[in-house]
């Protein structure tokens, strides 16, 4: 009788996840494996034909300028998610405490998370206007003779995107950072002062490795965003000047519907994909060593 009532149990069990893991299958497994398949092709968008040519595909991209330089512009892309990170700590910190209009400012670094991206871009756009942006007529009245180009010059976009991606990433990840300070017990807090411990001490010592399973999850959640991220660099400056801007996700997007090589954009979405899993097991590894649960 028990043994038909943990089959039924079971049964019922598989029955609710069926729809999510149909989901998963039909949206993700199969499109993944047909994306690995084509890979292995010349197929275009725009004909019925795909040629089989081996590893020519992956061949191609390593012997690529662009994607050299998309894989570097990606990496200091990334480079946004670390300083975002410390910097939403120190903003969640002062909010955790009795901050006049506390619940306002934390909406207030919220609202731009969840706002849509295009709109984000075009006021960046402004903001970084060259000759007539607020940030540029900024530096001139703190004696910048020449300030930079941002997105006019290709030395500067890249900077100037990691300042936009920092802003963007700050509200969600100080939300996140208030919910894990608001669970520090705080007995250890009262422990640490009565010990004579200084509030920086106290915030290195005991929030700070209290709080490491958070940045943690901040950090692998804050790669994989940021890495398949391309929609405000597209909006902005289309890769440009030049390909000064492109990173990886937008040259697959680029390679596949705007040139239609179908079969070369999978490949480099699948070095893309590698690429991100190397990301997220050397931080897994690494997490070992800072990271106390």
């Amino acid at each position: 009788m028990k043994h038909n009532w943990m089959k039924r149990q079971q049964a019922m069990g598989y029955l609710f996840i069926a729809p999510n893991m149909i989901g998963v299958i039909l949206f993700f497994f199969v499109p993944a494996l047909f994306s690995l398949v084509i890979s292995f092709t010349d197929w275009k968008f725009t004909s019925h034909e795909a040629n089989f040519m081996g590893f020519d595909n992956y061949r191609r991209l390593f012997t690529d300028e662009v994607f050299y330089v998309s894989l570097k512009n990606t990496l200091l892309f990334l480079g946004a998610v670390p300083i975002s990170i410390a910097l939403a700590f120190l903003v969640a910190l002062a909010l955790n405490r009795s901050v006049y209009l506390k619940s306002l400012l934390r909406a207030m670094y919220f609202l731009p998370y969840i706002t849509s991206g295009v709109a984000v871009a075009f006021v960046w756009m402004l903001l970084f206007d060259s000759k007539q942006g607020p940030i540029n007529h900024l530096l001139r009245s703190l004696g910048v003779t020449n300030p930079p180009g941002w997105f006019s010059t290709a030395e500067t976009p890249m900077y100037a995107f990691d300042l936009i991606w920092i802003w963007f990433l700050l509200g969600y990840n100080m939300i996140i950072f208030l919910t894990a300070l608001q669970e520090v017990p705080r007995e250890l807090l009262e422990a640490a002062k009565i010990d004579g411990a200084g509030p920086v001490r106290i915030v290195r010592s005991v929030v700070v490795p209290l709080v490491s399973p958070t940045t943690f999850f901040l950090l692998v959640t804050g790669f994989i965003t940021t890495i398949k991220t391309f929609g405000i660099i597209e909006a902005i400056t289309h890769g440009g000047p030049g390909t000064s801007s492109h990173i990886l996700s937008l040259f697959v997007y680029k390679t596949a519907f705007r040139y239609y090589e179908m079969g070369y954009a999978s490949a480099i979405s699948w070095v893309l994909f590698l690429i991100m899993i190397m990301i997220t097991v050397l931080q897994w590894y690494g997490q070992k060593r800072w990271v106390h649960y």
